[in-house]
């Protein structure tokens, strides 16, 4: 099972703006020695010394995540703006995969909001299979593609198109994909995929309750000893206090969760719109801080970020 990051912010998208790429060239620039420019060499040495928030950036797409099966089934986590370059590179693969299997948490925009740019979808050749426990799936997919919100509608997609109401597990030769309903207003799905025995968990845009915590044997089934865990973790615990009920957790509550559950990765997603990198690097080293102070052991703690490709 292979994991993809597409998109990993949340709200809305949040391209690296022009002032805070000048202010990573003048800290790079800050951090420069003669000696550093010496030799092919050394410029390689410099640049893999710096920190992740420097050299690189978490991205700015909302939220899109890719699971390629054993059997190269593709299967797509929520729609946000990241999908339109997971189509992108879909287009450069050889062969270019021809089905595509969506799974929707919920349908707030920055998690369909990239559907209508999907390249695939306009593929006649293509298949796009889309999936969500709520009822009407196709009318609310369809009413965003309408005058005079959207110039064309959904009927332009030249892919062949299904939309399935799921109440029950989802199989795909040997892998199985199952949903829990989390905390959100309007309510969201995480969803969880089992292959063998590896499984990962999508459960964005949740605000974790004690609920989540019980030991109970829907809980069990579904978190229990899961390999990767990518959850909402968009508040530090203080914004967690002064906004709850807004439907998302603090990465403090995403680490005790991961605890209880005997999580071996845990990936801290759904990224605020207003955080640099710098910030979001701060709270993947909070989480791991925060750990150390609680005596918390065996968990792997990492920031989402676009690009980023996990084998389970």
């Amino acid at each position: 099972m292979l994991v993809r990051f597409w998109g990993v912010r949340g709200s809305i998208p949040s391209p690296l703006s022009a002032s805070q790429l000048k202010s990573k060239i003048s800290a790079v620039v800050e951090r420069l020695r003669p000696c550093d420019l010496e030799t092919p060499f050394s410029k390689e040495r410099f640049l893999s010394s710096l920190p992740p928030w420097l050299f690189g950036t978490v991205g700015g797409n909302t939220p899109c995540v890719e699971v390629r099966t054993q059997n190269n089934d593709v299967l797509i986590f929520d729609a946000g703006s990241g999908i339109r370059e997971l189509g992108i590179a879909a287009s450069k693969e050889f062969p270019v995969p021809r089905a595509y299997h969506i799974f929707f948490s919920h349908f707030h925009w920055d998690h369909i909001q990239g559907l209508p740019f999907f390249a695939p979808a306009y593929d006649p050749g293509c298949k796009l299979d889309f999936y969500s426990p709520v009822t009407e799936l196709e009318k609310i997919l369809r009413s965003q593609m309408l005058p005079p919100t959207f110039p064309v509608s959904m009927d332009v997609m030249a892919a062949k198109k299904d939309f399935h109401h799921i109440d029950h597990e989802i199989r795909f030769s040997s892998t199985g994909v199952s949903y829990r309903k989390m905390n959100h207003p309007g309510a969201s799905y995480s969803f969880s995929v089992t292959e063998g025995a590896k499984r990962f968990v999508y459960a964005t845009d949740t605000e974790l309750s004690s609920d989540d915590f019980l030991k109970t044997k829907e809980n069990a089934s579904f978190f229990d000893g899961t390999e990767l865990l990518v959850i909402d973790s968009q508040y530090t615990l203080g914004e967690a206090i002064e906004k709850y009920n807004w439907g998302h957790s603090a990465f403090s509550m995403a680490v005790d969760f991961a605890s209880t559950w005997g999580i071996k990765k845990l990936i801290l997603f759904h990224h605020d719109p207003t955080y640099d990198d710098k910030k979001l690097f701060g709270i993947q080293q909070s989480a791991r801080w925060y750990m150390e102070h609680m005596s918390i052991h065996g968990i792997e703690v990492s920031l989402a970020t676009e690009g980023t490709e996990i084998r389970l």
